[in-house]
C-alpha cells in the first residue's frame, strides 16, 4: 500500500486542529440550588479564558438577585441608558451555548438578565424567564366619575408590591426603587386578557389618591379618556424609568438561535438585537403564565431588531401581553448636524432613547436622503468613525459628499438592513401593533394568527419622533388570519402604510413599494382593512373579509380600502361579507393607475 505523505501530514494536522478546537471549549455544568445564584454565575464567567463556552443547567428553578450583580454602564437602544445590574454578561466569545434543560430563571428588582456583545455564535435553548414580583401596578376599575375627575379601583395585592403613603401610591417598592407615578397605563379586558375594546392609552399622575373602604382607592385626575368600569388597569411607571433593560440584549454579534425560550416578564423589551447578523427565534414566546393574574409580559416590544442584517426568522412563537409591538424591524435615521469638509460630516441622533447607539462602522455603505425628497439617493462608504459623544458622531467617507447635501438632511445605513420572515406565530392581547416593518430587503409574513389594539401590520418609516428607517421595497403578507384588529380607541387599519416625514420633506412623495397582501382571512368588527399612503406597486388580492358581530364599530364612516398619493394599486379578486357601505376611497393621484376588478361583495365607482 502506498501512503501519500502530504495526505498523511494533512490528516494529522486536521485531527490536531480538531482536537485543539474541542479542548478550547469550556463546559460549565450548573447544579441546582435554591440560593441566590448571581455570584455563582458571575464568578464562573469571570474565570473563563476560552473563547468557546457552554453552560448546562440542571433542571430547576433558579433565583437571581441584583445585589451582587455586575454593574456596568450600558447603552441600550429604545431603553434608558445607564448603569445596569447584569446577571449574565458575555463579551468577545466565538461561541456561546446555553442549555436550560427546562429550567426557570426568576429575577428580582432592577435587573438586566442577559447581555451579549461581539459574539460570533449564540445558542440559547429550553429556558423560561420571569420575575418574582413584576415591576408593574394592576388594579380593577370599579367606578368612574368624569365630571368630578376621578376613578375608583382595587389594586392587586397577592404577588405584587406597592406602598400607599401621603395620598400617593408608589410601586414596586423593591430594593429602594419605586415609580412615583403610574406613568404609561393601559386597559385590559378581565375576561379575555386582551386590551379593552375602544380603550385609549393613559398617562397617569394622580394629584391625590384617597383610600376608601373594601380595598378601594379613589384616583383624582382630569383625563381626556377614562378607563372603562370593569377593566384591569395595568401601569408600568414614568417614561424616563420604565424601560430599564430587555431580558436579552445582543450587540454586534452574529448567528443567533433561540429555541424554546419563554419570557413571562421583562423590564423593557423581551428580545433586543442591535447590529446583529442572522437571527432565529423558534418555538419560543413572550407572554404571561397561563392561569396567572398578570396582564403585562414585557413592558415594551416583545422582539426588536435595530440595524440588523442577514436573515431574521421568527417561527412558531406565541407573543402576548406586552405594552408595545410584537416585533419592530428597522434601521436608524440620523440627521446632518454639520458638514465639516467635502468628505466628512457630523451626524446627530434625534430621540433620547437612541443616544449611544452605533449608527455606522468602517466599511458600511450609507444612503444620503436629501430634502425635499425622502428617497434614498447617493451611496457612499464610511472610512472613519469618531464618536464625539452619545448624541454626535463624525463620519468620514471614501468619496466626496454630495454637493447638494445640507444641514438637516438625513443619512440611513444601507449595509445594516435584514431580510425578515415571520411564520406560524400567534400575536394578540397586547398594546400597539403586531408588527412594525421597516427594511428594504425581502419580508415574508405568512400563516400567522394576528389580533391587535392598533394596526396589525404597520409600515412607518419616519423622520419625526423615533427616526426609525426605512422604506419597504419587497413585502409579501399572505395566508394570515386577522381577527378584530385595530380595536383600540385611536383610528387604525388591519394593514396600515403611513410614513411620516418632518418639515421640509415632500409629504406626498412615494415611500414604500412592491407590496403584496393576498390570501388572508380577515374577520373584523370595524371598517378599515387596508389604509395606504404614498405607496407604489401595491397588490391586494384574493382576501376574504367578514364583518364580525358583538363588538361596536368605532369608526363606522371609514372606508374598507383607503388610498392616498399611491401609484399602481391593484384591488382584485377579494370578497367581502358585511354591512359596510363605504368601500373604496382613492384620491386623484391614486385613481390614475388604480385597478379594481373581480371583487365580490363590494364595488367601486370611479
Amino acid at each position: 500500500m502506498i501512503i501519500n505523505k502530504n495526505f498523511l501530514v494533512f490528516t494529522i494536522l486536521f485531527v490536531s486542529l480538531k482536537t485543539i478546537a474541542i479542548q478550547a471549549q469550556k463546559t460549565i455544568e450548573i447544579k441546582h440550588s435554591e440560593k441566590d445564584m448571581t455570584l455563582v454565575i458571575r464568578e464562573a464567567l469571570e474565570n473563563v479564558k476560552e473563547k468557546n463556552l457552554k453552560l448546562v443547567f440542571e433542571k430547576g428553578i433558579y433565583k437571581f438577585l441584583p445585589e451582587y450583580a455586575l454593574s456596568k454602564y450600558s447603552f441600550i437602544t429604545n431603553h434608558g441608558n445607564g448603569y445596569k445590574r447584569i446577571i449574565f454578561r458575555f463579551e468577545d466569545f466565538d461561541t456561546i451555548d446555553i442549555e436550560g434543560n427546562g429550567s426557570e430563571f426568576i429575577f428580582n428588582g432592577l435587573t438586566a438578565p442577559f447581555q451579549f456583545e461581539n459574539c460570533k455564535k449564540i445558542t440559547i435553548k429550553n429556558l423560561t424567564i420571569d420575575w418574582d414580583i413584576p415591576l408593574i401596578f394592576q388594579a380593577e376599575v370599579t367606578a368612574v366619575n368624569e365630571q368630578a375627575g376621578y376613578f375608583d379601583a382595587i389594586p392587586f395585592k397577592d404577588g405584587y408590591n406597592w406602598l400607599y403613603k401621603n395620598d400617593k401610591i408608589s410601586f414596586p417598592d423593591i430594593n429602594d426603587f419605586s415609580f412615583k407615578s403610574f406613568g404609561h397605563a393601559h386597559c385590559f379586558d378581565k375576561e379575555t386578557k386582551a386590551t379593552a375594546h375602544g380603550a385609549w392609552g393613559l398617562h397617569l399622575n394622580s394629584t391625590k389618591i384617597e383610600k376608601l373602604d373594601g380595598g378601594v382607592f379613589r384616583f383624582y385626575e382630569k383625563l381626556k379618556h377614562y378607563p372603562p368600569v370593569g377593566c384591569i388597569l395595568a401601569a408600568k411607571g414614568e417614561k424616563e424609568l420604565n424601560r430599564y433593560a430587555p431580558a436579552f440584549q445582543t450587540q454586534n454579534s452574529a448567528n443567533i438561535l433561540i429555541d424554546q425560550v419563554i419570557i413571562h416578564h421583562a423590564l423593557g423589551m423581551g428580545f433586543l438585537f442591535e447590529r446583529t447578523e442572522n437571527i432565529k427565534i423558534t418555538n419560543s414566546g413572550v407572554y404571561t403564565r397561563d392561569g396567572s393574574d398578570r396582564y403585562i409580559s414585557s413592558t415594551a416590544d416583545a422582539t426588536h431588531f435595530a440595524n440588523c442584517k442577514g436573515d431574521i426568522l421568527i417561527e412558531n412563537c406565541r407573543i402576548e401581553g406586552m405594552l408595545d409591538d410584537g416585533t419592530n424591524v428597522h434601521g436608524t435615521y440620523v440627521t446632518v448636524n454639520k458638514i465639516i469638509d467635502e468628505y466628512t460630516v457630523r451626524v446627530a441622533f434625534q430621540h433620547f432613547e437612541q443616544m449611544g447607539f452605533e449608527f455606522a462602522g468602517v466599511g458600511d455603505e450609507i444612503w444620503f436622503i436629501k430634502k425635499p425628497s425622502p428617497d434614498r439617493a447617493e451611496v457612499n462608504t464610511v472610512t472613519k468613525v469618531n464618536m464625539v459623544n452619545e448624541k454626535y458622531t463624525t463620519l468620514k467617507f471614501k468619496d466626496k459628499l454630495p454637493t447638494s447635501l445640507k444641514t438637516g438632511d438625513v443619512l440611513e445605513n444601507k449595509t445594516w438592513n435584514p431580510s425578515f420572515t415571520m411564520r406560524g406565530c400567534r400575536i394578540s392581547k397586547h398594546r400597539a401593533r403586531n408588527m412594525m416593518l421597516k427594511t428594504p430587503y425581502k419580508i415574508l409574513i405568512e400563516n400567522n394568527y394576528l389580533s391587535s389594539e392598533m394596526s396589525s401590520i404597520m409600515l412607518r418609516g419616519e423622520m419625526v419622533n423615533w427616526y426609525e428607517s426605512g422604506a419597504v421595497e419587497d413585502l409579501i403578507i399572505r395566508n394570515n388570519h386577522f381577527e378584530n384588529c385595530a380595536h383600540g380607541g385611536a383610528e387604525h387599519a388591519v394593514f396600515y402604510i403611513s410614513p411620516k416625514f418632518n418639515k421640509g420633506f415632500n409629504q406626498n412623495e412615494i415611500y414604500d413599494r412592491n407590496i403584496i397582501f393576498e390570501d388572508n382571512i380577515i374577520e373584523t368588527f370595524d371598517n378599515r382593512v387596508v389604509w395606504a399612503l404614498r405607496s407604489e406597486n401595491l397588490t391586494i388580492r384574493n382576501n376574504h373579509i367578514t364583518q364580525t358581530t358583538g363588538l361596536k364599530q368605532l369608526y363606522p364612516e371609514a372606508y374598507l380600502f383607503h388610498f392616498e398619493n399611491c401609484k399602481n394599486v391593484e384591488l382584485i379578486e377579494n370578497s367581502y361579507q358585511g354591512t359596510v357601505k363605504t368601500h373604496v376611497m382613492a384620491d386623484k393621484s391614486t385613481k390614475e393607475t388604480l385597478q379594481v376588478k373581480n371583487n365580490k361583495g363590494f364595488d367601486y365607482k370611479n
